[in-house]
């Protein structure tokens, strides 16, 4: 069994925040991979599934962010899991918005949701850092990261989070690998070979294989872009 949480801050005010896209990732790994409704327990919005064949605990605590590891924590107890099997989703300032990188340990890099794992979980769990990008100015990160995505962040933000939640079962299997491939090539946020000179052939070559990985898209209508759309509309 393994435990995968996104972390955020509940309650309508936080919902379209960058400090949520732990969140948002949760409610489409849910909703592409046909999870259970979502129930409290735990401290949590819990959703039950599986990818890859692996029984899956998807959790949202809600305990407000800097306490998220009392709920992940209470969780892991109860079933008796280790930190091996416990995957966490939560924005990241020192990634490019739209970027996706995946690792196991490590400290906290400041980040209040993932110090409080840390203290009530261990620290070997793996780590879903999805990028949200920096301000450029130290002193204007704590409004970025608690305000809201403007609209324009639609662009990216959706099909990051499509692929985000698409490749799942990779993360299931251990793939961390490849599914950051995966996710990259989806979203065009794929490094451009250094060993390619012409960068047109280079432009072409990557266009290929993230057309031939891409997950299906959603239709404009459809429950993703519903969702951002609702989410988009408060502003």
């Amino acid at each position: 069994m393994l435990l995968i949480a996104g972390l955020g801050n509940p309650g309508g005010d936080h919902a379209n925040n960058r400090h949520n896209i732990g969140f948002m990732a949760a409610d489409e790994i849910a909703r592409r991979h046909d999870f259970s409704s979502w129930r409290k327990k735990f401290k949590s919005q819990i959703a039950e599934g599986e990818l890859a064949g692996e029984k899956i605990l998807l959790m949202k605590p809600q305990t407000y962010m800097n306490l998220s590891g009392e709920a992940v924590g209470e969780a892991m107890r109860f079933y008796k899991l280790s930190p091996s099997n416990v995957i966490v989703l939560y924005d990241e300032l020192d990634l490019p918005a739209g970027k996706l990188r995946v690792k196991t340990g490590g400290g906290a890099g400041g980040h209040n949701g993932i110090r409080s794992l840390e203290s009530h979980c261990g620290n070997a769990f793996h780590r879903i850092r999805l990028g949200i990008g920096h301000p450029g100015n130290k002193a204007m990160v704590q409004r970025h990261v608690l305000g809201d995505f403007a609209k324009a962040d639609r662009d990216w933000l959706e099909p990051f989070l499509e692929a985000t939640a698409e490749y799942m079962p990779l993360v299931a299997k251990g793939e961390y690998s490849t599914y950051m491939n995966r996710v990259s090539l989806a979203t065009g946020k794929n490094e451009p070979d250094k060993k390619v000179k012409k960068p047109q052939k280079a432009k072409s070559h990557i266009h290929q294989a993230r057309t031939a990985a891409s997950p299906k898209r959603m239709p404009e209508d459809g429950p993703m872009a519903a969702m951002l759309k609702k989410l988009f509309s408060k502003e």
